[in-house]
């Protein structure tokens, strides 16, 4: 790599140098002042100028040959721009920028044919910039800084709405299991004081020891059969109930078709029945059934509060897991657990949604931020619901692809023009309505792939299949 920062001491006259575009205008005096600072260096074909990363060390303009300028996509260097034409620029163009962070290379400069440059120190641009144009370089340096500042504070808006849109889907999800868990629990309370009135009924019937023996024994079967019973359809479940409801009917049982749908959700037998039939005495047959179907709804409404407390606890855990809470800012995880935790914190946006996850177990874990990382689902998974509206297939897919993690997120949505697919991982680009996009959702979705770990993100669109694929590399990069 050729060395162009060091002054070769070679020099251009001012008339050669006010023969390029940028110069032009300039007087003789400025002419002179441009003269004795900057420097002529050669190149030979095949030479890199400048490294894209690199601090920002000097200007310089093309006198002959031909260049290229490259930018880093994921694993690949992409040729963005090649000239030949005389006083083409590159390199340190912003250092009149006011940033605190070092300015680095925005592309890296390659040599195509044998060239000669014009090489100017950052520093002496700054200093032509802030005394030959101050009106401009104030201009310049408001608009840029402007625009980065509205960029982070929309950026910032676009990572509250999105924080807010599964705070919502969250507070939804949370809200049906725990009212679930209420009403179950409120339910559970009045059973158990049955089961207390039917025990005081059999103690009342003065009922003999070995018949509590023998309820007690029924009931625990019953229960552990409740517990396996199949999930009836309306039809089955309606003809087993006219089934118990006649035996009981014969037995001239007047509550009948209170209890038939409780035995016939719970799965209870015949067998288990004639039991408590053959068992006991005649007129405690319908206080033993409904002592029976007390305990087999309570154990069903436990389920239920079982099952509600731990769907809350699943979701708790998906939140944090998404947050990363409790986790190290960079680290090797499991790509598919944010995946799952942010499908399960978007499920209410995704009613009527059909999900599809085709997802390759044996990936290993894979280096990166977490918490970044799932913001990047959430950005393409909520548009891509967005893009279906309520209806059609979501498919979350992961594969491996030589020395990187993909992972697809496909709709079956209208699908993104191809004009417009260049342009949408733009700053503030959207074709949402006026008020429901900031437009940097896929800024940021890239610039957290591309720039943050070294990754990939490009689209692939066609109406009824749009796929944006993420690529991920799966070693780390050299600095974090």
């Amino acid at each position: 790599m050729t060395d162009i920062a060091i002054d070769t001491g070679v020099r251009l006259t001012p008339d050669q140098v006010g023969g390029l575009f940028l110069f032009e205008h300039l007087t003789d005096e400025q002419l002179a002042w441009v003269t004795e600072r900057a420097w002529v260096a050669e190149a030979p074909a095949g030479e890199t100028l400048l490294r894209e990363g690199d601090p920002a060390e000097v200007f310089l303009l093309l006198l002959e040959g031909e260049i290229r300028l490259c930018q880093r996509v994921g694993r690949d260097e992409v040729e963005v721009n090649r000239s030949s034409t005389v006083g083409a620029y590159a390199g340190a163009m912003r250092a009149f920028v006011r940033d605190e962070t070092a300015q680095r290379y925005t592309v890296s400069v390659h040599v195509v044919q044998d060239a000669r440059v014009l090489v100017m120190r950052a520093a002496t641009l700054v200093e032509l910039m802030q005394t030959w144009f101050p009106m401009a370089l104030h201009l310049l340096d408001g608009m840029f800084i402007g625009m980065r500042n509205s960029q982070e504070r929309v950026g910032r808006r676009e990572q509250l709405l999105a924080l807010g849109a599964l705070s919502a889907g969250l507070t939804h999800e949370l809200n049906n299991p725990a009212a679930a868990a209420v009403r179950a629990t409120a339910g559970l309370r009045e059973r158990v004081g049955t089961m207390r009135h039917k025990l005081a009924k059999l103690a009342d019937d003065k009922i003999d020891r070995d018949v509590l023996r023998l309820l007690v024994e029924i009931q625990e079967e019953a229960v552990t059969l409740a517990a396996k019973a199949p999930d009836l359809t309306a039809l089955e479940a309606s003809e087993r109930e006219d089934e118990l409801t006649d035996w009981m009917d014969d037995r001239g049982l007047s509550s009948g078709w209170q209890l038939a749908p409780i035995f016939a959700a719970a799965g209870t037998s015949d067998a288990c029945l004639a039991r408590i039939e053959s068992g006991v005495p005649p007129e405690m047959l319908e206080p033993a059934l409904h002592w029976l179907a007390s305990a087999l709804e309570t154990e069903t409404l436990l389920s239920e509060i079982t099952d509600s407390v731990t769907r809350i606890s699943t979701l708790v855990g998906a939140a944090k897991q998404y947050s990363h809470m409790d986790r190290t800012p960079y680290e090797r995880v499991d790509i598919h657990l944010g995946l799952k935790s942010t499908l399960m914190l978007m499920a209410g946006k995704a009613e009527g949604v059909q999900i599809v996850k085709e997802l390759d177990r044996d990936l290993p874990p894979v280096p990166v931020y977490p918490a970044e990382v799932n913001q990047v689902w959430t950005n393409l998974i909520d548009n891509a619901l967005q893009a279906m509206n309520g209806e059609g297939t979501l498919t979350v897919r992961s594969s491996r692809d030589n020395d990187f993690v993909k992972v697809e997120i496909c709709d079956t949505g209208p699908g993104v023009p191809p004009e417009l697919q260049l342009k949408i991982f733009q700053p503030f680009f959207t074709t949402k309505p006026v008020g429901q996009g900031s437009g940097l959702g896929l800024d940021i979705s890239y610039r957290i792939v591309v720039e943050r770990h070294g990754g990939d993100l490009t689209v692939s669109s066609v109406p009824g299949d749009t796929r944006f694929i993420v690529r991920l590399p799966l070693t780390e990069r050299a600095t974090q």
